[in-house]
């Protein structure tokens, strides 16, 4: 089942959503690296800010593109319950915390030029993914937002499962999702085109953000 074109057409008919909600300067906070694209569509439809939350997922023994954990830019491992079914707890999974807490601080010394991430407090913050399979980098996320006291968080992705979906609504004060199929095996089964996203396409793209995108609105 193909959805969407790509992820420029998901960001467009993410934005068409999000624009009914009457919004005024939010902080458009993209996963990266996938979701950076849409966040910058996101961004432009919606007048808000952009930038990215840096959270890193934990793969599972055999198969890493399937989450059972995330790192956030604090260095905070939250383990979702899949995590026990290939027997991995905090201390098995410490390596890899560790190991992710240092690509989020890489990244967000290359990519950030310099600037600071932009503060979520009292900001209406959508946090951006081009999809949801386990949730792990999600609910971290959120998780990690919610404790910098935005005013409203918003979880805003094209597809993911029901069950998931039931498990990030607690999370967010709001969440769209534009489609949640049952037979659900990966994000990429729902778009024609799903390439990887570069480093220097993530660069370039908050490179765009402008010198005076980083005050509060």
């Amino acid at each position: 089942m193909r959805a969407f074109k790509n992820r420029d057409e998901a960001g467009r008919r993410l934005a068409e959503v999000l624009s009914g909600l009457g919004l005024s300067n939010p902080l458009i906070l993209a996963i990266p690296r996938g979701a950076v694209p849409m966040g910058e569509i996101v961004s432009r439809e919606l007048g808000g800010e952009l930038d990215v939350v840096l959270v890193r997922k934990i793969g599972a023994p055999e198969n890493p593109e399937f989450a059972i954990g995330a790192v956030d830019e604090n260095g905070d491992l939250l383990l979702s319950r899949e995590a026990a079914l290939f027997g991995i707890g905090r201390e098995e999974a410490e390596f890899s915390r560790k190991r992710e807490l240092s690509v989020i601080r890489e990244r967000r010394r290359l990519w950030g030029e310099g600037c600071p991430p932009v503060d979520p407090s009292g900001r209406t913050v959508i946090v951006v993914d081009d999809g949801i399979a386990t949730g792990a980098t999600m609910e971290a996320a959120l998780r990690f937002l919610r404790k910098r006291k935005p005013e409203r968080l918003i979880a805003a992705v094209p597809v993911a499962p029901p069950g998931t979906l039931d498990r990030i609504r607690p999370l967010a004060d709001r969440v769209i999702c534009l489609l949640t199929p049952e037979n659900f095996q990966a994000v990429s089964q729902f778009y024609d085109e799903f390439p990887q996203v570069s480093d220097e396409e993530v660069r370039e793209v908050l490179a765009r953000r402008g010198a005076g995108d980083h005050s509060p609105g």
